[in-house]
């Protein structure tokens, strides 16, 4: 939050923001204080989307004034994640294995054993929080969207409501792709970038730099960049023969 705030410093609020977005997602909450700060600070809010905004940059884009997509841009579901060994695992995976243990464990108590060594790295604590993060995505959606300028609390409902499902509910993975054209189907200012227009060009030749510079999905390195501030965040390399650490997830 701090560099965003940072590049939000100073601006004028009576001018349209444009916020070229591409991420796998991260915490929901911080998307919604992300999304809250900037349309404070403009008169209209526009995510470009040249890649991807998953997860918690799709909460982000919900509370956007106007979602501007390229040909392979794409949305996803709000899928709350947990680290689990070197990985994420989705909240409803967590949840959908220990409720299908504790059901064959019930018909066959000689499987304890099995079970409990299959989910090892998985405890009660962790169960109660990815239980908690799904009962809050559609919370999280209805706030995002109400962050949105001129959006009345019947279309925030009415818009909660219908993305329940394709959002939340019947996804299958955390890659799921919501393409411009399905999100413009329920409701959400979408418009698709026409490929042969300068605009398009020009947002994809500022894209590719990014990407040459290691920003996901070429790596993770965190570019924020305004008119009056840059940052560049590029993780620390392993030292050679090394392997990431628990600790260093």
């Amino acid at each position: 939050m701090t560099y965003l705030e940072e590049l939000l410093c100073n601006v004028d609020a009576s001018k349209p923001i444009h916020l070229l977005l591409a991420s796998p997602g991260g915490d929901g909450e911080t998307a919604i204080r992300m999304v809250r700060s900037i349309q404070a600070r403009c008169s209209e809010l526009t995510v470009v989307i040249p890649d991807m905004a998953k997860s918690a940059a799709t909460l982000l884009c919900l509370g956007a004034d106007r979602i501007l997509m390229g040909p392979a841009g794409d949305l996803g579901p709000v899928d709350p994640q947990f680290p689990i060994g070197r990985g994420l695992v989705g909240a409803k995976e967590i949840v959908a294995a220990v409720d299908e243990a504790e059901e064959r464990i019930n018909g066959s108590p000689e499987s304890y054993a099995l079970f409990a060594s299959l989910l090892a790295d998985v405890n009660m604590i962790m169960v109660r929080q990815a239980r908690s993060a799904l009962d809050r995505s559609g919370a999280l959606v209805r706030e995002a969207l109400g962050c949105a300028h001129g959006r009345s609390l019947s279309e925030v409902d009415k818009l909660t409501e219908t993305l329940q499902a394709p959002l939340i509910d019947e996804p299958a993975s955390h890659g799921t792709v919501v393409s411009a054209a399905q999100a413009a189907e329920f409701g959400l200012p979408v418009e698709s970038l026409d490929v042969q227009s300068e605009q398009w060009h020009l947002i994809w030749a500022l894209w590719t730099r990014y990407f040459s510079l290691g920003c996901f999905p070429a790596g993770g390195t965190a570019v924020y960049e305004g008119r009056r501030a840059s940052k560049t965040i590029t993780p620390a390399p392993y030292p050679l023969g090394a392997q990431p650490s628990d600790d260093n997830k």
